[in-house]
């Protein structure tokens, strides 16, 4: 979910980290899912990619849901 709408935005790990003061291993956690993402992070990503928080939400929540299948 993250992974794309980064590539979308023509983002490397390394730039959306210094956009949104996260670091690079943190975001590769995020892409990966290894990581409890919070809504304060979900609003600086989804600002960084331009995207709206309730539409990042969403995808994040039907990720979730069918990882816990």
């Amino acid at each position: 979910m993250l992974k794309p709408k980064r590539r979308e935005a023509g983002l490397s790990q390394e730039e959306l980290a210094f956009r949104t003061e996260l670091s690079p291993s943190y975001i590769s956690l995020l892409e990966t899912s290894n990581r409890q993402r919070t809504l304060t992070v979900l609003a600086e990503l989804a600002n960084c990619l331009g995207v709206g928080l309730p539409d990042l939400l969403t995808e994040v929540m039907a990720e979730e849901a069918s990882s816990e299948r």
